[in-house]
């Protein structure tokens, strides 16, 4: 009972100090004078029932006096507790740790982004119960093309031998704007399309496996072949639905005939790897070559012109004044190999999967780390690599990372539930 009278009074000393330049002189005077009385009474160790007295009068004082503070209504009782929540989530976000999910592969094997599982057509796929469990462990999401008549399958493709899709508005969860890809195949003339979201790079893989055996060279002469012999159907897509220009693709049959009702494409869209990030520790220590770092994308402007402010992560390999330069495969710091992370060590061997660090040619779009033309690392700025080098978009192409969009490090993988949940590396 006296815990209850000491939570009364903190509720009365609330209203007081809400409400006391709307009350009247008698209902401000009532109210301290209840106050005082259990005040006291817990002073002088009352017994139970002379405090129950002195909490129901105070309760009945604060019942025509409590205005929005008391009573609440549950409504209001609600909406507080989620305020609060969402402050201090925001606060834990902006100052301590941030959640992050990885988009791409550009720091595979060490993180993965969006993947996907090829179910060939003809093969067992996961049942029902099966592709809940792998949805709540690996994040996998089912992604089918149907066919809606039965006849020759073909799609549309870049003159590079890439499957052409559409950038299209779309929404996450059914709530937030965002942009998918929507690839389209044709089945005896008549579309199906599938939509993935917009970073998700690995759909050419899943049409290479599907229709051509997961051969690259397959694809290869059968492209050749075609183009030799005329059997390449010129046309025009619009690269996004809101476009004003069309760019040139090439039809051509993919050698499969289906039946109605059939998949085309069949496969789960597995999740990137969701991390979290510390914001805390590099405001003291400062960021070291080796290390994972999140950034933000805002000021770096081959960035910014087309994706906008994003946040990235690839591993951190100069500071300021380093001199850093790649020879193939190793990746080189001050005229020695670099040290600080395990990654380097394999990606200077080349133990599969890390395939080395290469330099990329100017024409390929990259304007850092050239062959046999070292870097020096500017003031305030950090030099940034992925550990996928052959499929990465890193500082070789948009150069360095301002300090000052630095977010932190990554801490650790905490979905999916696969062999890389744990510490980050």
């Amino acid at each position: 009972m006296r815990a209850s009278a000491a939570n009364w009074l903190e509720l009365a000393e609330k209203v007081w100090h809400f409400r006391r330049d709307m009350l009247g002189v008698n209902e401000a005077a009532e109210l301290r004078r209840r106050q005082d009385d259990l005040r006291r009474g817990l002073r002088e160790r009352a017994d139970a029932a002379r405090l129950k007295l002195g909490i129901d009068s105070l309760e009945d004082v604060l019942r025509r006096t409590g205005g929005a503070v008391y009573p609440k209504s549950s409504l209001s009782e609600n909406v507080e507790f989620f305020l609060v929540a969402a402050i201090m989530i925001l606060g834990v976000r902006t100052y301590f740790v941030q959640p992050f999910k990885i988009p791409t592969n550009s720091m595979w094997p060490t993180y993965y982004g969006m993947t996907g599982e090829n179910l060939p057509p003809g093969a067992p796929a996961p049942g029902p119960l099966q592709q809940a469990a792998r949805f709540l462990l690996f994040g996998a999401q089912r992604r089918e093309v149907t066919a809606p008549r039965s006849g020759d399958v073909s799609a549309l493709f870049f003159g590079n031998g890439q499957m052409a899709y559409t950038v299209r508005s779309d929404r996450t969860w059914l709530v937030f704007p965002s942009e998918s890809k929507e690839y389209t195949f044709y089945v005896d003339g008549v579309p199906a399309s599938v939509r993935v979201p917009k970073d998700f790079g690995d759909f050419d893989r899943l049409v290479l496996d599907t229709f051509f055996g997961g051969d690259p060279a397959a694809f290869s002469e059968y492209w050749n072949r075609l183009k030799e012999t005329g059997g390449m159907e010129e046309t025009w897509i619009k690269l996004s639905e809101n476009a004003d220009s069309l760019k040139e693709v090439h039809r051509i049959s993919l050698n499969r005939t289906v039946a109605a009702g059939d998949p085309v494409l069949r496969f789960d869209l597995m999740a990137g790897d969701q991390l979290f990030v510390d914001r805390f520790t590099y405001h003291f220590v400062r960021p070291t070559p080796g290390q994972g770092f999140v950034f933000r994308t805002a000021n770096i402007p081959a960035i910014a012109a087309t994706f906008g402010d994003q946040y990235y992560i690839k591993r951190l390999v100069g500071v300021p004044g380093d001199v850093i330069e790649i020879r193939q495969p190793a990746l080189f710091r001050n005229d020695r190999p670099i040290t600080g992370a395990e990654a380097f060590d394999l990606n200077a061997r080349r133990v599969f999967p890390y395939g080395g660090y290469l330099n990329k040619e100017a024409r390929d779009g990259a304007s850092l780390l050239l062959r046999d033309q070292p870097v020096v690392v500017p003031p305030d700025r950090f030099l940034a690599l992925g550990d996928n080098s052959g499929n990465s978009e890193d500082s070789r192409y948009w150069g360095f990372v301002p300090a000052g969009d630095v977010v932190g490090r990554p801490l650790f993988i905490y979905y999916p539930f696969t062999r890389r949940w744990g510490p980050a590396k």
